[in-house]
């Protein structure tokens, strides 16, 4: 964008009268023009590498601590001490060994090596390790129960949402 400086009356040099029909003379202002700066660079992580970060970040209930209440949000919780209430994460459940959890747990994915008094419900994998004990229901897509766990409850897996196939007779009636 230029500027543009007005005329300035300069009488003219002695005995030369002033052209009535001449154009006005613009000069044109000696700044130049401005460039654009060029936006600050900024460090962006493609959206899978902040999902992949999420999904790294975990929450503690250390060894010496016990807590009375509800878990509720998104990402990874971890308990290694004592939990009395219910879970429901969108991510992962870790129960340690050692770890005492009393409450009905809905997470992604559970892994019990310690004890765990309630149910698990709506999992897409609950994993019992050796030294995990569980007393009450697993509902779970699959299963994983290691040698020397102790389970006592009711488990159901291997069953998705999907409706059971239904089957037609030699007659053509539906079953």
């Amino acid at each position: 964008m230029a500027l543009w400086k007005e005329p300035t009356k300069q009488s003219p040099p002695s005995g030369i009268a002033p052209d009535p029909v001449a154009p006005a003379r613009f000069e044109a202002q000696s700044t130049p023009e401005p460039k654009p700066e060029a936006a600050p660079v900024v460090a962006v992580a493609p959206l899978r590498a902040q999902t992949r970060a999420a999904e790294k970040s975990e929450s503690l209930i250390a060894p010496d601590i016990t807590i009375e209440g509800k878990i509720e949000g998104a990402g990874h919780v971890r308990v290694a001490g004592r939990f009395k209430g219910d879970i429901n994460v969108h991510g992962d459940l870790t129960i340690d060994p050692r770890a005492n959890v009393t409450g009905s747990v809905r997470a992604e994915k559970v892994v019990v090596a310690g004890e765990l008094v309630g149910n698990i419900d709506a999992a897409s994998h609950v994993d019992l390790a050796q030294s995990g004990a569980l007393t009450g229901d697993i509902k779970a897509g699959t299963l994983t129960v290691a040698a020397g766990s102790r389970m006592r409850g009711h488990a159901e897996f291997g069953w998705g949402d999907e409706k059971p196939a239904t089957h037609k007779s030699a007659n053509g009636s539906v079953s």
